[in-house]
């Protein structure tokens, strides 16, 4: 790209358009280009749920660096908003000086959507090198890579999970279950040995699920939003896909599907996947603490993986893992092993990145979010392990004295291996 260029992202603001997305007649036609968070379907949901949804396009004075954005904002201190940009700006990844233009296009969009704007966080789909990935405080001090400062660029607190692991679903399903690990292949089969049931059934077993989902929640003591929350996601679907119907446009429309896994007619398991363009995404997981010798969160997997092939999906994003295997303290800890046995290419990514737009707001506000994350990282959560440590030791052995006592020697072998813990309820 020619040097002038990149000067231009440095020094000249992108020109900005904003339409806000207000009903589903606003989602067509659709963009997926970026994945589902910046489709306008998201937009139109998180509309739904506290937030404002604009589509925006942005254009540098030379044509061929332009794109789409979907943008959120959110209000706080009742007379400020923040803007949000999920997994956007994908196309700004390879070009020079792509910080720079970053900046600028932040920039940009603040002064767009007016002085009450304290910053905008953009969670970036930008990859980041494997090698590199492993000393991951390295690499993400941009400062140090560039060997300069860009004024006004931070990093910020991560929204979406920045690493993830993608399976490849072309070729055959012998081939999909050959680059498993064994273990999982193994574990896949035993669910069906033992008669575990898995079905789709949709909207109709939110209440099922959420139930589930509840008691998943109290035993991982994790965070969840209230059933509001997923019901406006099935009812945004919904909404848009018979809008397009009725109006005869053809567009790509999102599809969820609420599996639940049964043994005997007892519910053990259930997920949330979104279907999405080209790819099937798993949302939301939800398990019961009995039964699981018979693997059920496996068959779950392998059902959403078969459907979403069948389908027509290029891919299946198993949507979030911790950064690697080393931090047992993290929320996700226990979904790395999991995931990535599934033989799916493992992707990490910068993460969130901000750009000050008032910077004594913004100071006031990082502050007071590192505190927040703080409490609820460290403090709140070593207070939990005290006052919960014994009696959660005390139930624990109980448990596996029965299992023990229960479980025939393959079953024992399976549950080794069995490491699922529900994620955090994001995005």
């Amino acid at each position: 790209m020619p040097e002038v260029l990149v000067r231009s992202a440095m020094d000249v603001l992108p020109k900005i358009e904003i339409n806000p997305i207000l009903s589903a007649m606003d989602c067509m036609p659709e963009c997926c280009e970026q994945g589902f968070l910046q489709s306008k379907f998201w937009g139109l949901f998180k509309a739904r749920t506290g937030w404002q949804a604009y589509s925006c396009t942005y254009s540098f004075y030379d044509k061929d660096l332009s794109g789409r954005i979907l943008v959120l904002r959110r209000k706080f201190a009742k007379l400020f908003s923040f803007l949000y940009v999920p997994f956007g700006v994908g196309e700004l990844s390879s070009i020079p000086g792509r910080w720079n233009a970053l900046a600028a296009l932040g920039r940009a969009l603040g002064e767009s959507f007016g002085s009450t704007a304290v910053f905008i966080r953009f969670d970036l789909p930008w990859e980041r090198d494997r090698a590199l990935a492993k000393n991951k405080e390295e690499e993400l001090n941009i400062e140090d890579t560039l060997g300069f400062r860009i004024p006004g660029l931070f990093k910020g607190t991560d929204v979406q999970v920045p690493d993830t692991v993608i399976l490849d679903l072309q070729g055959e399903e012998r081939q999909i279950l050959a680059r498993m690990k064994p273990k999982w292949r193994y574990n896949i089969r035993l669910s069906q040995k033992k008669a575990i049931s898995v079905e789709d059934e949709g909207f109709s077993s939110l209440p099922l699920f959420m139930s589930l989902y509840k008691e998943t929640a109290r035993r991982d003591r994790i965070a969840i939003h209230p059933e509001s929350y997923y019901k406006a996601l099935f009812e945004t679907s919904f909404e848009i896909a018979e809008a397009a119907k009725a109006n005869s446009i053809t567009t790509i429309t999102p599809r969820l599907s609420l599996y639940v896994a049964r043994h005997e007619e007892e519910v053990l398991a259930s997920i949330i996947v979104l279907h999405f363009g080209n790819t099937s995404t798993y949302l939301y997981g939800a398990s019961s603490s009995k039964k699981r010798n018979l693997m059920p969160t496996y068959a779950l997997q392998w059902q959403a993986i078969l459907d979403a092939k069948r389908s027509g999906a290029k891919k299946y994003d198993f949507f979030g893992i911790p950064p690697d295997d080393k931090d047992d303290s993290h929320p996700m800890a226990g979904l790395y092993l999991f995931k990535t046995g599934f033989g799916g290419n493992i992707i990490h990514r910068y993460g969130a990145y901000d750009i000050s737009l008032r910077p004594a707001l913004y100071s006031a506000f990082r502050t007071a979010e590192k505190m927040r994350n703080f409490w609820h990282k460290k403090i709140k959560k070593t207070l939990n392990k005290k006052t919960i440590g014994l009696s959660d030791k005390t139930i624990e052995k109980s448990k596996i004295k029965k299992l023990h006592k229960s479980q025939a020697s393959e079953e024992d072998t399976s549950l080794s291996s069995d490491s699922e813990n529900t994620k955090p309820s994001n995005p």
